[in-house]
């Protein structure tokens, strides 16, 4: 299977709230088998994935960049990121929880920064 013919993940049922604002459509990957595949095997993310018990994600086996936003129980931001295919991580850190993954480029847009809080809407 090829790239283009590989899915698009999303969009989910949810929607992804960031500081109280509607931003987009969001999934939810909170059982082990769920968390464990991610966004593998896909060709690109519609809306965001909010995968819980998850305070570190490698991108060992993406084809695509994608943004990452690193939050403690409560919602709040503590990294943004941009990850590369292969080659990018994030290193764990003490009081992290979920990790949200979306298309690169859409933190920004969201306007999500490190203190931002996220939640499930």
């Amino acid at each position: 299977m090829t790239a283009p013919d590989r899915p698009r993940f999303g969009p989910g049922p949810a929607r992804l709230l960031v500081d109280g604002r509607d931003v987009a459509a969001l999934a939810v990957a909170d059982t082990r088998a769920s968390r464990n595949r991610g966004l593998l095997g896909t060709s690109a993310v519609d809306g965001a994935l909010w995968i819980t018990k998850c305070p570190t994600v490698h991108m060992v086996g993406m084809r695509y960049p994608i943004d990452v936003a690193v939050l403690d129980r409560r919602g709040r931001v503590l990294k943004v990121a941009t990850l590369r295919p292969w080659t990018g991580m994030t290193w764990p850190r003490l009081r992290a929880s979920v990790t949200v993954e979306a298309a690169a480029g859409s933190m920004e847009a969201w306007q999500v920064r490190r203190g931002s809080v996220l939640e499930v809407g």
